[in-house]
Parts: C-alpha cells; sequence; structure tokens
C-alpha cells in the first residue's frame, strides 16, 4: 500500500477504485462454484444464500427435481425473498435443542458501575494475622497447661479511657510474640474493630492467652482480657467481668482515679473479683510535670490513696487495701515497655551488689522509712532535713537519673554510664532517636515484666480456688446437686457446664462464635451440648435448643489456635452454637439427668437510655436491617433493639459513641445498606408524687369480679435496691419482710405480703396486698393471685402517660370481691381488669413524666472551668464539684446534665474551650421534669423550644405523637361509670382530664 495515495489527514486521495455498476451484476464473489452452480434464489441480488448444502454431498433426486421444475416455471429463480423471511443463521432451538430454555434481550440491562468481570469481595473487618506469629512459647506448651488449672489465671485489664490499658497488653504481647515494636504508633495489638483503630480508643474487650514466666522462672497460662476504657462501652466489663477471677486496675498517675475507675472498682466489688493494682505512665512526672523525686513519690502515694479510699467507700474489708509493700501495687510505663514492682526492683540490686534478703529489702522501699547512707541502716525518722525516703532514694532517683543520661547525655557519656549497668548496647543504636533510644536502654535495664507476672499469680485466684465464690454469686441453681459441686471442684471430669457471655464476629462478619467460660466438665469438638438461653426455666423449657460444636480455639485477637479440647477453668471460643444466643447462656451436656439451670444475667454497671429510630433507605432492603439489627444485637452487650407500636424500627444505646458505632457496625458489617437515622431521644419513665385521690375499683368484663386498689410513690433508695439485687423475689417472706422493715420502717404486714416487684422480676415497683382476711376471702384471691401479678407487670411495662415504663410506684390492693366459680374469674379477666386498675390509680396520684440524667466528668486546665460552667447552664446542666487535681495543672469538674440536652454536649465543650476539655459522661440517675404532663390548659406553640412548667406536657406530647398515639389523656376511660358520676358530682371533675 503506497503512502501516496492518502493525505496526511488519512483520506484516500489516490486513483478511482471502480464504479458501482460491476457491484450490482452480483452479490456474491464469482469463485464460489457450489453457490455458481445452483439455480434459483441464490444467484441474483436480495436472494438468501441455500443453507446446509456441501460441496461433495449429491443432491437428492426429490430436490433435484422439484428445483428443476422451479427453474423450468421461472418462478424460483426470480422469486424476490422479504426481508423479515430471509434466514442467515440457525436459531437457537435448532442450536440448543428444543429442551433449553432461550431468552433474547435487545438491550444490555447492566448498569455501567458494575463490571462485566466482577472482582473476588473478600470481606474483611477486622485485623488479622495471615498465619500463626512465631511465639517464644510453645502453642502445644499452652495447650498442655489448659489441663491444669491451678496454673491458670483469668484476668481483665480494665480502668478509664487512655490510662494504658491496650498498650499494656502490647507491652506482653510483645515479650512473647517476635514482632516489631514501632515507638512512634502505637501497636496496639488487641484493637483489632476497624473502627477502634480509626478512632484511637477500645471499644470491645479483647482475650488474649499467653504463657508468661514469673520472677522465679515457673510458667503460668495468664488469659488476660483488654476492656475498652470508655464509658461508654462499660458493658463489655460487664460480660468479661464473668468470666475472670480478678481485675488487673490500670491508673494513670496523673490522672489518678477518675469516674471510669470508679466503676470499674464498683463493679470488681459487686462481681467479688480481686484486684491488683498498675500505676501507669510514670515517666509523666519527669517528662510531663517535671516534679522532682521528693514530690513524685507523693504524687504516687496520693494516687493509690485516692484507689484505696474508693475501695474502702465501698467495703471497708481491710484485706481488699492496695499497697506496694504488700506486692498487689505495680509501677509501669507501658509505652515505654517496663514495669517493676518493689521486689522486682529490690532483686535487681541483689543481683548487683550481691546476695541478700530481697524481701525484707522489699518491705523497706515503700512508705515513711528514711536511708541513712553514712550508717548504711533505715530508719523510721530522718537523720536530718535532707534525708530522703527510701523509695526516693532507691527507686524514684535512679530512674530519674536514667531518663537524663538517656534524653541529655552525648553518645559517649550514655555509653560509660550504660557500662556501669552493665548494659551493652550494639553501635548502631546510639544513632537512634530519642524515643526509640530511650525505649531501649529501659528495655535493657528492666528485662521483662516478671513482676507483674508474679503480682497476677500471687494475688489473683486460680479457676480451682476461685470456683465456689463465683458459682454462689451466679449460679441460679440449688448447691449440693452433682452438677454443682463439679464447678465447685472445677473438675474437667465432671458434666460439661459451660456460662458464655459474650458473642465475637467472625472477620467477615458472617457468622458468630460464642466466648465462655468452662466451668466443669471438657467440651470437645464434634460434641453435641443444649443451649440454654436467658430466658429458660423449669417452668418454661421454650429458650432451649440443641447445638453441634463445630470448632473449638483459644482467642488471641489478631489470630485464633485451634484446639481440640477445652477442660474446666479454660476461657474458649465455641462455633456453631450462637444461632439461639442473644446476650448470655449456658450450655450444658445433654447428659445430664438433674434438674438444669442457668447462671444470672449480667447486671450491668449502667442502662441504655439514648435511643434512636432507623429505616432503610430502599423499602425492599427491609429484611436485610432486621438481620442486621439481630447480629448488632448480639455483638453489643447492652445495646436493645424493638418495634415501637408505631411500627418504627428503636436501638437504644448508652450514648452518642457507642450509636455511632452501632449505626456503624450495622450499615458496614452486617447489613451493608443505607438507613435513615432519627434524631436521637431519649428512653422515658412515669411516676407519681403523691397518693391517689380516691381509691379506684375496676370490674371485670363479666361483672362478676371488682379489684380496688391505690398507688403511692416509693420510698427513696428502694428501686435502686431491687434493680441492683439487694433485695428480691428469691427471698423468703420473712428475710424480704425484715429487709423492708429494717431499712425502710415498714409494717410488718405489709412488707410479707409483697406479691411482685414489676415490671420484670427486679423492677422498680412494688406490688402490695393490703387486703384484710376478714373482709376478703383469702383462699379465692390466691387463686387470681398470678392473674393480677401479670395484669400490674403488664401495666408497669407500659404506662398511661406515654407507653413508657412506670418506675417507683407502690401499688396496694385494698379489696377484691371474686365470683366463687372458676369460670368466671380466669385470666382473660383479671388481667386487663388488673392493669386498667392499675392506670386508674396511677393517674390519680398525680402522675409525673421522669427522664434520665447523665454523671459528667470533665477534666480540664484551670482557665477553661469557667467555660465549662457556661456551656452547662446551656444545657439544664449543673455543677455539682470542682476541684483541682493534686499535683497537676488538671481541674476536675463534676456535674449533671439531662440526657435530652447531652446531645452535642461534648462538641459544644470542646470547641468553647478549644479542645482542652475532656469529658465522660454516663447514666446517673432519673429526674422528675418540671411541669404537669397531664395539664390541658399549657398551651404549647409549634416550632418553638419548650421552657420551664410546660417542658413536661411538650416531651409527653411528643413522644406520643412518635408512638402513634392520641394527645388526650383521660382517666376516666380507666374508671368505671359509677365513679365518674360520682366524681362529677363532687366538683372534682377536673380529676378526670
Amino acid at each position: 500500500m503506497s503512502t501516496e495515495d492518502y493525505d496526511e489527514f488519512g483520506n484516500y486521495i489516490g486513483a478511482d477504485l471502480g464504479s458501482d455498476e460491476d457491484d450490482d451484476e452480483l452479490d456474491f464473489e464469482p469463485s464460489a462454484p457450489a453457490a455458481a452452480s445452483v439455480p434459483g434464489p441464490s444467484t441474483g441480488a436480495g436472494y438468501a444464500p441455500l443453507e446446509g448444502l456441501d460441496e461433495d454431498e449429491p443432491m437428492d433426486e426429490d430436490g433435484g427435481m422439484e428445483m428443476t421444475l422451479h427453474g423450468v416455471d421461472g418462478t424460483a429463480g426470480n422469486q424476490v425473498i422479504l426481508h423479515e423471511d430471509k434466514k442467515y443463521y440457525a436459531t437457537a432451538e435448532e442450536t440448543y435443542g428444543p429442551d433449553v430454555e432461550t431468552m433474547v434481550q435487545e438491550e444490555d440491562l447492566q448498569p455501567l458501575t458494575e463490571p462485566i468481570v466482577a472482582p473476588i469481595k473478600i470481606r474483611s473487618f477486622t485485623v488479622q494475622e495471615k498465619g500463626l506469629p512465631t511465639t517464644r512459647f510453645d502453642k502445644s506448651f499452652m495447650t498442655d497447661l489448659m489441663n491444669y488449672p491451678s496454673m491458670i489465671r483469668n484476668a481483665m485489664v480494665a480502668g478509664h479511657i487512655h490510662h494504658g490499658k491496650t498498650s499494656l497488653l502490647d507491652m506482653l504481647v510483645f515479650e512473647t510474640h517476635q514482632l516489631t515494636w514501632d515507638v512512634d504508633t502505637p501497636t496496639r495489638y488487641t484493637d483489632t474493630h476497624t473502627l477502634a483503630r480509626q478512632r484511637g480508643i477500645s471499644i470491645r474487650s479483647a482475650p488474649m492467652s499467653l504463657v508468661l514466666q514469673d520472677s522465679r522462672g515457673k510458667s503460668s497460662l495468664i488469659n488476660i482480657i483488654d476492656t475498652p476504657g470508655h464509658v461508654n462501652f462499660v458493658d463489655e466489663i460487664g460480660s468479661v467481668a464473668r468470666l475472670v477471677d480478678g481485675v488487673v486496675l490500670v491508673v494513670d498517675v496523673v490522672e489518678g482515679v477518675m469516674h471510669g475507675t470508679e466503676q470499674v472498682i464498683r463493679h470488681a466489688l459487686q462481681e467479688k473479683l480481686k484486684m491488683v493494682l498498675v500505676v501507669n505512665k510514670m515517666d509523666r512526672l519527669i517528662l510531663e510535670l517535671r516534679l522532682p523525686p521528693s514530690e513524685a513519690f507523693f504524687k504516687i502515694k496520693h494516687t493509690i490513696e485516692e484507689v484505696n479510699s474508693m475501695i474502702a467507700s465501698i467495703d471497708p474489708d481491710p484485706s481488699l487495701r492496695l499497697s506496694p509493700e504488700r506486692g498487689n501495687v505495680a509501677f509501669a510505663s507501658t509505652q515505654m515497655a517496663w514495669c517493676f514492682t518493689l521486689r522486682t526492683f529490690a532483686s535487681m540490686y541483689a543481683d548487683t551488689f550481691g546476695s541478700f534478703n530481697v524481701d525484707d529489702f522489699a518491705m523497706r522501699l515503700w512508705g515513711n522509712i528514711y536511708f541513712d547512707p553514712e550508717r548504711r541502716k533505715f530508719t523510721r525518722k530522718p537523720a536530718d532535713v535532707e534525708s530522703k525516703r527510701s523509695f526516693v532514694h532507691f527507686i524514684l532517683e535512679p530512674l530519674y537519673k536514667l531518663y537524663t543520661q538517656v534524653l541529655s547525655e552525648d553518645a559517649e557519656t550514655l555509653k560509660e554510664t550504660l557500662a556501669d549497668l552493665r548494659i551493652t548496647l550494639r553501635p548502631s543504636a546510639y544513632k537512634m532517636d530519642v524515643r526509640p533510644l530511650l525505649k531501649v536502654v529501659l528495655e535493657a535495664f528492666f528485662g521483662p515484666s516478671t513482676g507483674l507476672v508474679d503480682m497476677i499469680t500471687r494475688f489473683l485466684p486460680s479457676p480451682v480456688d476461685s470456683a465456689e465464690d463465683k458459682i454462689r454469686h451466679t449460679y441460679t441453681g440449688p448447691m449440693g446437686t452433682d452438677i454443682a459441686d463439679s464447678m465447685i471442684k472445677c473438675d474437667p471430669q465432671g458434666p460439661t457446664v459451660i456460662h458464655v457471655t459474650k458473642l465475637y464476629h467472625t472477620s467477615d462478619a458472617q457468622e458468630f462464635r460464642a466466648f465462655g467460660r468452662v466451668m466443669s466438665g471438657t467440651i470437645r469438638r464434634g460434641q453435641t451440648v443444649k443451649v440454654l438461653g436467658e430466658g429458660y426455666s423449669l417452668e418454661d423449657e421454650e429458650d432451649m435448643v440443641s447445638a453441634t460444636v463445630d470448632a473449638l480455639a483459644l482467642d488471641q485477637s489478631r489470630y485464633t489456635v485451634d484446639i481440640d479440647s477445652a477442660p474446666a477453668g479454660s476461657l474458649v471460643l465455641i462455633s456453631g452454637v450462637d444461632t439461639s444466643i442473644t446476650k448470655t447462656a449456658t450450655i450444658v451436656s445433654p447428659s445430664i439427668e438433674d434438674d438444669l439451670y442457668i447462671f444470672r444475667p449480667i447486671k450491668h454497671i449502667t442502662q441504655s437510655v439514648l435511643k434512636v429510630a432507623v429505616e432503610p433507605i430502599s423499602p425492599s432492603e427491609l429484611p436485610k436491617m432486621l438481620d442486621g439489627l439481630r447480629k448488632v444485637n448480639k455483638a453489643y452487650p447492652l445495646v436493645v433493639t424493638k418495634v415501637e407500636e408505631s411500627g418504627e424500627h428503636v436501638i437504644l444505646g448508652t450514648g452518642e459513641l457507642y450509636l455511632d458505632c452501632v449505626l456503624h457496625d450495622l450499615r458496614r458489617l452486617f447489613s451493608e445498606i443505607e438507613i435513615k437515622v432519627s434524631d436521637p431521644v431519649t428512653k422515658f419513665c412515669e411516676t407519681v408524687v403523691e397518693t391517689s385521690a380516691l381509691k379506684c375499683y375496676a370490674e371485670t368484663p363479666n361483672k362478676k369480679n371488682k379489684i380496688t386498689m391505690i398507688s403511692e410513690p416509693l420510698e427513696t433508695g428502694i428501686a435502686n435496691d431491687i434493680e441492683s439485687g439487694k433485695v428480691t423475689m428469691r427471698m423468703s417472706n420473712k428475710e424480704r419482710g425484715k429487709f423492708f422493715e429494717s431499712n425502710y420502717q415498714w409494717d410488718l404486714l405489709a412488707s410479707r405480703n409483697i406479691w411482685a416487684f414489676g415490671p420484670e422480676d427486679n423492677g422498680p415497683n412494688v406490688l402490695i396486698n393490703d387486703t384484710l382476711p376478714s373482709e376478703v376471702d383469702t383462699r379465692l384471691l390466691s387463686s387470681v393471685r398470678e392473674s393480677v401479678k401479670q395484669g400490674f407487670q403488664w401495666g408497669t411495662r407500659e404506662g398511661p402517660l406515654c407507653d413508657e415504663p412506670i418506675r417507683g410506684v407502690k401499688f396496694r390492693i385494698l379489696d377484691a370481691t371474686l365470683a366463687p366459680e372458676p369460670i368466671y374469674r380466669g385470666g382473660g379477666q383479671i388481667i386487663p381488669t388488673a392493669r386498667r386498675v392499675c392506670y386508674s390509680s396511677f393517674l390519680l396520684a398525680t402522675p409525673r413524666l421522669l427522664e434520665p440524667v447523665y454523671y459528667v466528668e470533665v477534666q480540664a486546665p484551670a482557665d477553661c472551668v469557667a467555660a465549662v460552667y457556661t456551656v452547662l447552664s446551656r444545657r439544664r446542666g449543673h455543677v455539682t464539684r470542682d476541684m483541682p487535681k493534686p499535683g497537676s495543672p488538671l481541674y476536675t469538674v463534676k456535674a449533671s446534665i439531662p440526657v435530652l440536652d447531652a446531645n452535642g454536649f461534648e462538641t459544644d465543650l470542646r470547641t468553647a474551650t478549644m479542645g482542652q476539655a475532656f469529658c465522660q459522661m454516663s447514666f446517673d440517675h432519673w429526674q422528675v421534669v418540671p411541669g404537669d404532663p397531664t395539664d390541658t390548659s399549657i398551651q404549647l406553640r409549634p416550632l418553638e423550644p419548650a421552657t420551664g412548667q410546660s417542658l413536661a406536657r411538650d416531651l409527653m406530647l411528643k413522644t406520643r405523637r412518635r408512638k402513634g398515639l392520641s394527645d388526650s389523656i383521660a382517666v376516666s376511660k380507666y374508671l368505671e361509670d359509677e365513679t365518674i358520676i360520682a366524681i362529677s358530682a363532687s366538683g372534682n371533675a377536673d380529676l378526670l382530664g
């Protein structure tokens, strides 16, 4: 092809290619002899070529004759074939056969956003190791240790947010795993959730099973669980506390005891757990506060005393005291990976200066004990003004000098100093930056954290030692049975019983694995078990299913170690049993012939009071969202999901951050859909502030029975005592009566005639039988007792003001007229009547609305305290206390703020203080909303916020409208006609609403 036939633009400019007349004569190439030899339609323009004709195949005689005749007639050769009748290709039926269904698609229906060949999608929502990492202990040795429960310790690391819990786990992980440590960016090995790594805080508890050596070289299997420090995720602490035997309490030496620390101490004592203390971030005294060693001692001592004062205020038992000379306090800087106790520091001196009694020396390293360097003796009184306490002389001053040398001296001087300490570093180490060099030097100086292991193994009990206390505290079944005895002995040969308190989703978030503690027996892979839910009881065995254990594993946060069996005392991940588990469960062997009992549901430190409504943007994705809600309910211990009467799906959580994480998991992990979320609102309660204005009675629909009742407020403190479990319906009448008589001066007859608490077994309302045997047939009343209780619990679960729970109300049955025939006093007659009379007596006792209130703890510099007051005052909050934090430039402000006004409070606070104030909020108590919710004279203007005495009415109406209820609340619809007439005649028609 010549390039001269085309111009620079590629257009053809050569000679003429020929006329179109030749093309009109032939529609096919003349070199095709087979087509040319066949007369008929294949020889002219506009004719379809003949199909299925082979050149070498002889022509059929009949076909040939037929074609010849057509040719003679002249019709076939000149016949025109229409376009729609032309046939170029075989039909789909001819190609694929009559049995294949075919479909013709005229256009491409696949959107441009979808690739033609979609890539393989790998779902991974957690940080995972690609394989099993190399450990400094043999994994088979770890699994062998599981068979010796006396060598196991189950502990959790707990404390306030940012006090160093996760970095403490990092320190232990790097001691046991061959990993690379980056000083500038914390590893946060146990923070595997993607959201936790983005936010920089732990939001899930994370277990690790590690083989650690103490100072004598003895190995123990430490099942240690990292827990979140943010108060919104305190439910994780409640779930983990059921499985462990002790708590490693981590406290920042500068910040001291904060709100999160208080909550951990309270819950640990409530669960009867032993505690040890780690005073962390010791280097802040040197690098940030720059306190001299003598003043740093007082700061450390004050922090330890703060912890002891908190413990003593809850339980004054002197054996619970934490003190360095006892050995149950360790000092650490987990970011720099060092930790010591008095004994391990004393042993360092013994290694350097010759052997002496390490324990005696360690006892003299704390308290008001001074060292006289001239006489080389310890004294209780200082020899002179400049005398130093032994802790300052032997521990703080060397530590300060070591930090100072590394931070300020040149390489040669530092090398000489380290040589005196018998520390040798590679030459390249001296060229590192200051922080990595400091860590290397301190790691070489202190060595592994054997002091922490000593403290855990000595002061925290093994599963065998703590089994009896734990079983008596958590098991609902009777003691003395074979199951109970086996659990108390922690017998691996006994019947299999496992307490499950947590569910962890897999890395692809498609299924859950149950995390629990083997209380008795041995669980094996492939074993068939019974799973008893929280609703199981001997009377109602519906919440029980059978399941097969698919797999067992030890959870190591970023990887798992598969095992074939787990004996008593172990913490284990179980696959295949999560289908029926919502929050907690009891797993038992099906071979158990005794009556089955469950472990008590968890008593959490806080409540879920903040709620949002959710719905999918695309209505067709509702099933996906419902499945996601079920999974979210499993993943978060204290989240509550329910459907309101109006049909909206509601999620309740402990706070803004908690709900934000729940919604993130709902959108991304569990359902992968877009959802609409309402503005956050709060959960309310209803109460009364006076006794009912008159006796209220209600007749059953068949007019054969009548119940009379009044309601009045409960004394302050009873509701909290019932909820905390100090008094229960499981107590005998005598014990319960004595409790109310001694603590609240109740009449003995009334306290022994308590029928029920409501709305649940630990609900904050009381139903009392105040009838007199001389006036009411006791036998008939006892026969309807269960029906009256059900009506009472139904009524207290959904109050008459806005379908919210009733709280702090005492309902007293004064009279009852019952039909002698059992058919006329069945549950269908009594239950709704009891509910109706509860409502009428409630509405005639000056009802009020209760709202939840957050306790707020703000930590800020002194110059920001005024701004904290200002932000609180704009949100109906008030300060209860503000005080300086000793030994630091910080102030602690303690306040209360209604949950309804707390949304966005933290953002406002940080804006007003330019990020210097840090706050934590957790549910504290319920308080009465100002105003009368039933006052119809209050005029509410739309789009204007209600204030003062109109607030209760405004909140109640908005709640009713959101639930699809009418605005009017009239007590008359719960009263009998005779009562209404009597009230109207007496001139008190305003009572009827």
